[in-house]
């Protein structure tokens, strides 16, 4: 079981909602800020700051992402490390599913950071 980032990094991700579906994370952190390992479920993320980040997967898989601020966006259950590599704060939410994909959902595993 991958770890939860509130446990991982408690400075960074704080429970802002949850019940027995979802469970819903504000993220915040500042420029060459870093997160330990951990694990998010499928989730959507809303952008509250522009910002730009670097995530580290398994296996070396890196990926730089550059996101405006009020974006919506998908992203698929993965386990990654990430930094700030940018020069502003980043504000994120994220809301997670608790629900296990429908049934005949493709099992390949998603790309490292959000998708379209």
């Amino acid at each position: 079981m991958p770890s939860d980032p509130t446990i991982t990094d408690p400075g960074l991700y704080r429970v802002v909602f949850e019940n027995d579906r979802v469970r819903v994370l504000e993220y915040r952190d500042r420029p060459g800020e870093r997160t330990h390992p951990h694990g998010h479920p499928d989730s959507v993320m809303v952008t509250l700051s522009s910002f730009r980040r670097r995530l580290h997967g398994g296996d070396g898989l890196q990926a730089d992402v550059d996101l405006p601020d009020g974006q919506v966006r998908w992203i698929g259950a993965q386990e990654h490390a990430g930094e700030n590599i940018g020069t502003t704060e980043s504000h994120s939410i994220f809301v997670e599913l608790k629900e296990p994909p429908p049934a005949g959902a493709p099992a390949d595993a998603p790309p490292l950071g959000p998708g379209t």
